[in-house]
């Protein structure tokens, strides 16, 4: 084997074995939302959390990869064959006259249109390698949702829900980012810096992921008992503070194929980019954890550490550093990650001011903190010699810390546009299913708990829970 074939097995292994990891994620993302919800949902929500993969799977592979990645050849001819692999997965092999065909509007794309159910794409092992790993990807967006709006969403609704994100919305969005899109364009086409740049998807896959669940949590409304007359908000513990727990250290575990993943290979300036996210990765997920336990054991009014704020504020670092963690020191992933784990509480109460029910902090985790790490790569990107050449464009990635004056504005850019376009068009979205009563369940039936009336069986034998805890 020649040198060139061994590199391009060793980017493929790589892949795929970081892919796994984030197929991993799915059983802490389980556990999390079933852990922090009561005990009456168990089946149901452990139902969403598994059938969302099969959903998404399929979903993805009909339309959503083909929507995202279709014109990734078109969109950047000019740097197809350069050595680094930011704006095309080049490391994975030979894509020539593959993934060719976009809809494109002033020069730049905004919706790929080729490999549509993996046609013709079959023969090449990189492609299929890139696909198994862009759609755990865009899972992981599809499963945010699950969080903000259970014990209240209907199970009709949920799977219209993981169909809308695997096959339209997600690649949507996603592919202007990382399919070589209009925001990815910016830094050649308005001189913003290199462009949109979020390395593993604190905007593409947690802000777009967090954004569907906000607006489904607006839409479905509070659950009963939720908030008082007075605008009040009422504790509803969830059954499992050890299963939210254990679910957090499956995520913190599956996270290190997330972040260093992106790299698309384990070999030159990927090898670099995997490693310093690796270590990004984890001491921003820890700095998180930290700053949201002190937060909460010095300025809540219960003055103790919070295991829950705990949880969310570990996840908050990770989510965070996910856009910039190849980007910036280990030091700067220290303080974005502190800054998360505060961030996190504040957005929860503020989010409950707004009356806005999200059982598990699914919105303050991912939507408020993935804004948070989008522009974070604009504040603190120090140039990093092996970035040269993101998104077709010859200078690394630099911050305003570092003064790259340009590119907070290509992050913002991002940021706004995922507001807006997704935030928009999930509010129709579920306007509609709301308007056919395919949203939200009957009273009696959350009252009740959702495990018999959405599914026919109880997560637990009668008999297995105290009754406080029902």
């Amino acid at each position: 084997m020649d040198t060139a074939s061994l590199a391009q097995s060793i980017n493929i292994f790589w892949v795929l074995l970081c892919g796994f990891l984030v197929f991993f994620m799915q059983a802490g993302f389980a556990l999390v939302e079933t852990g922090f919800t009561r005990n009456k949902n168990v089946a149901h929500t452990m139902m969403m959390n598994m059938m969302v993969f099969c959903i998404g799977a399929v979903g993805y592979w009909l339309t959503g990869f083909a929507l995202q990645f279709g014109g990734v050849n078109v969109l950047y001819p000019a740097v197809a064959g350069h050595d680094a692999f930011a704006f095309s997965p080049t490391t994975l092999g030979d894509w020539g006259g593959l993934l060719n065909d976009s809809i494109m509007i002033g020069g730049s794309g905004v919706l790929g249109w080729s490999g549509f159910m993996l046609g013709g794409l079959g023969a090449n092992t990189g492609v299929l390698a890139f696909f198994l790993f862009q759609m755990v990807f865009m899972d992981t967006a599809a499963t945010i949702p699950t969080g903000s709006m259970a014990e209240r969403l209907k199970f009709i609704g949920f799977v219209l829900m993981g169909l809308w994100v695997s096959m339209f919305i997600y690649p949507l969005v996603g592919g202007w980012v990382w399919g070589g899109g209009w925001l990815a364009d910016l830094g050649r086409t308005m001189g913003l810096g290199n462009g949109a740049v979020d390395f593993a998807g604190s905007g593409v896959v947690h802000m777009i992921g967090g954004t569907v669940g906000l607006v489904g949590a607006m839409v479905l409304g509070p659950r009963i008992g939720k908030f008082n007359r007075n605008g009040s908000a009422n504790v509803i513990p969830g059954h499992s503070i050890s299963l939210g727990i254990l679910g957090t250290i499956i995520l913190f575990f599956g996270w290190f194929g997330f972040n260093p993943g992106s790299a698309l290979g384990f070999t030159g300036a990927a090898a670099n980019l995997a490693t310093l996210a690796a270590v990004n990765t984890l001491l921003a997920g820890a700095a998180g954890g930290c700053s949201a336990m002190l937060y909460m054991w010095c300025c809540s009014a219960a003055k103790k550490p919070d295991p829950a704020m705990c949880v969310n504020g570990v996840l908050a670092g990770l989510v965070a550093i996910t856009a910039p963690c190849a980007f910036v020191t280990p030091s700067a992933s220290i303080l974005i990650g502190l800054i998360a784990g505060v961030w996190v509480c504040v957005a929860s109460v503020l989010l409950e001011k707004c009356r806005i029910d999200d059982p598990v902090g699914a919105v303050p985790v991912h939507f408020c903190t993935g804004i948070w790490g989008v522009l974070a790569v604009g504040i603190f990107a120090n140039g990093n010699p092996d970035t040269a050449g993101w998104n077709g464009v010859a200078s690394p990635v630099i911050g305003l810390l570092y003064g790259g004056t340009t590119q907070i504005f290509a992050q913002l850019l991002e940021v706004a546009s995922i507001i807006v376009v997704v935030g928009s068009l999930t509010y129709v979205f579920f306007k509609i299913l709301d308007a056919f009563k395919l949203l939200r369940v009957s009273s009696a039936d959350e009252i009740a708990g959702l495990d018999l009336p959405e599914m026919g069986i109880i997560g637990y034998p009668p008999d297995f829970v105290p009754d406080l805890m029902k």
